[in-house]
């Protein structure tokens, strides 16, 4: 079980059915699940942008707040999370939001067709 300790603050629960990904509620009863890769993400976040990373966890939680049921997924067409009534939302639906971009800057292979 990873350890999320940005989160230790709420109440962790366990779904045997999605054993991968660390669910936890706030107070008010809503819940997310956060999976290894989003939480991979999140963490390069925190080590790029120091200063605006409590932004990062402060527009989670709003947006888990607001839509009740969340899945912060690595890719949300391939997720390893199975769960209904949940919405699936990737870093860049919470960093886009507040403007921090993290730029593709790898180029294409020079043996390309």
């Amino acid at each position: 079980m990873i350890n999320y300790p940005e989160f230790e603050h709420l109440k962790r629960l366990e779904d045997k059915k999605n054993p991968f990904a660390g669910l936890f509620e706030y107070d008010d009863g809503s819940r997310f699940y956060i999976e290894p890769t989003f939480y991979s993400q999140l963490m390069g976040f925190k080590l790029r942008f120091q200063i605006e990373f409590p932004l990062v966890l402060e527009k989670i939680e709003e947006v888990v707040r607001a839509k009740k049921r969340v899945v912060f997924t690595g890719d949300f067409e391939n997720s390893s999370t199975n769960v209904e009534g949940y919405i699936f939302l990737e870093i860049t639906d919470i960093t886009n939001p507040l403007h921090l971009y993290v730029e593709d800057k790898s180029r294409g292979s020079d043996y390309g067709d």
